[in-house]
């Protein structure tokens, strides 16, 4: 078992910048994608960005390109969210994930984090 803790979130004005980061209980535990989803008011939890833990590929959802950069740090074993310009759209809980096998990037997470909660209001 492995515990991911999210942190980073806040309320930002439309058009602002926000970092979300996700570190784990265990350095050494074997991931194959690192992710980001989100649960937006009265939707369900949707993909946003991934990262491949080894060789460091991205992936995003439409909705986030240009504006949002995933990245990760092996040797402080963490992953970053950058989120820029964002917009009350973006309003959601953010959570990070483990996924330990290959697969279709957006689903088969074994891990998750608690979430942290991102508001984007004027």
């Amino acid at each position: 078992q492995v515990q991911l803790s999210e942190s980073g979130g806040g309320l930002v004005q439309p058009g602002g910048s926000l970092t979300l980061s996700c570190t784990t209980s265990d350095r050494t535990f074997s991931r194959q994608t690192m992710a980001w989803f989100r649960r937006r008011p009265g939707k369900e939890r949707e993909f946003v960005a991934a990262i491949n833990w080894d060789f460091g590929g991205t992936y995003y959802t439409d909705s986030v390109k240009g504006r949002f950069i995933i990245s990760r740090d092996v040797a402080k074993d963490t992953m970053n969210l950058q989120m820029n310009n964002l917009q009350p759209e973006d309003t959601a809980t953010y959570y990070c994930a483990i996924k330990t096998l290959m697969g279709v990037i957006g689903t088969g997470y074994d891990y998750w984090g608690q979430g942290t909660q991102v508001n984007v209001s004027s």
